[in-house]
């Protein structure tokens, strides 16, 4: 279950304060096929300083995850995109609070991205905990989907990663499924992942929760196989 995120006070005017660590949007386009038809690709290098590899983090949340991994990884840039601005204006402030010049956000939905990132730009894409919809009508909205997952193909290089978190195990055999479907590669398969020797896990906000609640993590990393 996910639980829904209450308005935040002046969330408008605090975005507007994190303008700075916010990637402009093109206008927008209600259909996601033809706004990749007319590309808007984002200058990389112009926007970080430099040329380091780029992971995304799709469905950041309140950022936790993403400012932690931001400091272990200087070296890396970072773009997290969140489509719900009350929940983004949390993690544009922590980013901003803690000072990282590594990170960027994007407000809007995953279905955009090959709009604004060129084919083979990315090196690892972050999934986590992203809403299961459980329900086979909303199949289709699931971040894994036969909808969003060749997207990822054609951003990621050749052996680029998909990391995915998540407590759902109907999701996360779902995901597999796709995954084999399109032919990546599956390693460091995890049914139990605090129960595991994995090292280096940043534990997120809904991943603390479930294990408050003595539930399994399932995790999982995706090759790119070109």
């Amino acid at each position: 279950m996910r639980l829904r995120m209450r308005k935040k006070k002046h969330a408008a005017e605090r975005l507007e304060a994190c303008r700075d660590l916010i990637l402009p949007l093109a206008e927008y386009e209600p259909d996601y096929r033809k706004a990749a038809d007319n590309p808007s690709y984002y200058d990389l290098s112009a926007i970080f300083g430099n040329d380091n590899p780029l992971h995304l983090e799709i469905g950041c949340g309140k950022g936790q995850f993403i400012c932690e991994l931001a400091k272990r990884n200087p070296d890396i840039n970072y773009i997290a995109i969140e489509v719900c601005d009350d929940v983004a204006v949390l993690a544009c402030e922590g980013v901003k609070n803690a000072g990282l010049k590594n990170v960027r956000f994007m407000v809007c939905g995953a279905e955009y991205v090959l709009k604004y990132f060129k084919e083979s730009s990315v090196s690892r894409i972050y999934l986590n905990f992203s809403c299961p919809f459980p329900k086979v009508r909303y199949a289709k909205h699931r971040l894994t989907s036969p909808i969003f997952l060749p997207m990822y193909k054609k951003l990621l290089e050749p052996e680029g990663e998909i990391h995915q978190k998540t407590d759902n195990m109907h999701f996360f055999e779902y995901s597999i499924e796709r995954y084999s479907e399109l032919g990546f590669k599956m390693k460091n398969i995890s049914l139990d992942l605090h129960n595991s020797d994995f090292e280096g896990n940043i534990v997120t906000e809904y991943e603390q929760r479930f294990l408050d609640l003595g539930q399994p993590i399932y995790r999982l990393e995706a090759v790119n196989i070109k």
